[in-house]
């Protein structure tokens, strides 16, 4: 499963520096997660500052 960014996201871009198969890019005002590359390490929730990142 995924993880997904919700709308706290205040596109610092944490996430995607942490992301160790760049499954994150910047999107409409915030970052979004690529399901179908996302292999669900939990890495982008931990580097997240806000907690604006969790499992789907």
């Amino acid at each position: 499963m995924a993880h997904v960014i919700s709308d706290d996201c205040v596109a610092c871009g944490a996430c995607a520096a942490t992301c160790p198969v760049s499954a994150i890019s910047e999107g409409d005002g915030k970052y979004v997660v690529d399901p179908d590359v996302c292999i669900d390490c939990g890495a982008c929730e931990e580097g997240c500052p806000t907690g604006a990142i969790a499992a789907e």
